[in-house]
């Protein structure tokens, strides 16, 4: 892939265009990541017990619908976040992923991955017995964004 750097003086508001002849994973993967980097932080606010609670993205491993509430996982703990999956997934940073239908998860947290090419794969993370699986149909797009990490 080439990448150009033009500077124009008669612009007047900077743009980024992204020509190819497919719009391939590796494309949508550059695309999301110049969106993440020009985006404002995103602010989400979780819920426990009648509580507020303001978290770095950093913290969560996981997010989870659950019987129509949407969970985000700590190492230690459990949130209610008042949103939607797929409005946090377009929000959320690149080092989250979709999983599943019903879940998306932190990259950075990932311990190990059980590869299990007849169902779900089992994911554990770092510090804590929490696990989750990956669907079949996701796993190549979870695989992808390990090796972009490398």
């Amino acid at each position: 892939m080439k990448v150009l750097v033009e500077i124009d003086d008669n612009l007047i508001e900077d743009e980024i265009v992204i020509k190819c002849k497919n719009l391939t994973d590796e494309i949508s993967a550059v695309q999301k990541a110049i969106k993440n980097a020009l985006a404002p932080s995103t602010r989400i606010v979780f819920e426990r017990d009648d509580k507020e609670y303001y978290l770095s993205l950093d913290e969560i491993l996981f997010f989870e619908t659950d019987e129509g509430h949407l969970n985000a996982h700590t190492k230690d703990s459990m949130y209610e976040v008042k949103r939607r999956l797929y409005e946090l997934e377009e929000e959320l940073p690149g080092y989250f992923v979709r999983v599943s239908k019903s879940s998306i998860l932190n990259v950075h947290h990932i311990l190990s991955i059980s590869k299990n090419l007849a169902g779900a794969s089992e994911v554990e993370f770092i510090g804590t017995p929490k696990r989750m699986y990956v669907s079949r149909s996701y796993y190549k797009m979870l695989q992808e964004r390990l090796d972009s990490r490398r």
